[in-house]
């Protein structure tokens, strides 16, 4: 009698895209091309996305499916920031286009912890490895900032200072490990209006924005491991538009503020409040608190720096 052979999975690579928090947040004043220039400090923070590319049928084109978390939330089209990525590759070595991708969701959806960008970091790490494409990094970093500002610090990962649009990185020293615990809202807040905001707020006297590594205070704490001095340092620029739009955001931080929160701040254009703990027990201890004054969806802990844009498992022929 013959054992019936099982028919081989199809090539496929799966990899691991990490989430940011903001530890600071400068923005200047709008320019003719409608971007503001900022000054940011990026953590990335070990809430991940996962991304595996699949090969499919030439002809197949892309398709996209969701999971997890807000997967609901999440379109599966092209408007998609992984369905981008897979495209733009495609187009730029001149492959076919052609891949099954699915996110399993692990980042807040729209909660200014750059999912989204992470998702497009990922696609871009996946079907470089699974189209055999060879694409060397500086120029996949390139793409990843066509596709968004927050896509190439997704890519990198750890801790970096970013300037431009936040998409010019320089790495930065940090040791140690810190907690955070993040509140989210099921209701997001739009980006774009959060920035109009802010210039309507700032009106024409919007100072010019100073490099975030000038932010000494923030990073001696990053060098030194010093939970107590990042938290005092923590700052957000569009963390008062934000409150405007949304105030009810407030009792958010001030929750976080009462239960002893080393540092609480807006995650980069909100509605996600992250708040920074003294150690895993009291990021939890944070959640509960949130939890129990019933001003939160949901609250998630992690800790940071986390690395970059990973494979995590590639099957092949």
């Amino acid at each position: 009698m013959s054992a019936r052979l099982s028919a081989a999975p199809p090539p496929s690579v799966r990899v691991r895209a990490p989430g940011k928090v903001n530890l600071t947040l400068r923005v200047g004043p709008v320019g003719a091309d409608g971007y503001h220039p900022l000054a940011t400090i990026f953590q990335a923070v070990s809430l991940f996305e996962e991304v595996s590319a699949t090969q499919v049928a030439p002809g197949s084109g892309i398709s996209l499916a969701v999971s997890g978390p807000q997967a609901d939330a999440v379109p599966t089209d092209e408007t998609n920031l992984a369905w981008r990525a897979a495209a733009l590759l495609a187009e730029r070595t001149g492959l076919p286009a052609d891949v099954g991708l699915h996110i399993t969701k692990g980042v807040p959806v729209a909660g200014g912890m750059a999912g989204g960008s992470a998702d497009a970091a990922a696609a871009l790490v996946a079907c470089d490895s699974l189209w055999d494409a060879g694409v060397p990094r500086p120029e996949l970093v390139e793409m990843a900032a066509e596709l968004g500002a927050d896509v190439p610090f997704s890519l990198l990962g750890h801790t970096a200072v970013g300037t431009g649009r936040g998409d010019l990185l320089t790495p930065a020293m940090t040791r140690g490990e810190f907690h955070w615990c993040f509140a989210t809202q099921r209701k997001g807040l739009s980006t774009p209006d959060v920035f109009r905001r802010f210039d309507e707020l700032a009106g024409p006297s919007t100072p010019h924005v100073a490099p975030a590594a000038d932010d000494t205070e923030l990073m001696h704490a990053l060098r030194a491991g010093d939970a107590v001095a990042l938290g005092k340092a923590l700052h957000n620029d569009l963390e008062a538009p934000a409150l405007d739009l949304r105030p009810e955001l407030s009792e958010v931080l001030d929750v976080a503020t009462d239960a002893g929160a080393l540092g609480a701040i807006m995650s980069g254009s909100g509605p996600t409040v992250a708040a920074l703990g003294r150690s895993r027990q009291h990021a939890l201890a944070l959640g509960a608190a949130w939890t129990a004054a019933d001003v939160v969806d949901a609250v998630w802990t992690a800790t940071g720096p986390a690395p970059g844009t990973q494979i995590v498992t590639s099957i092949s022929r």
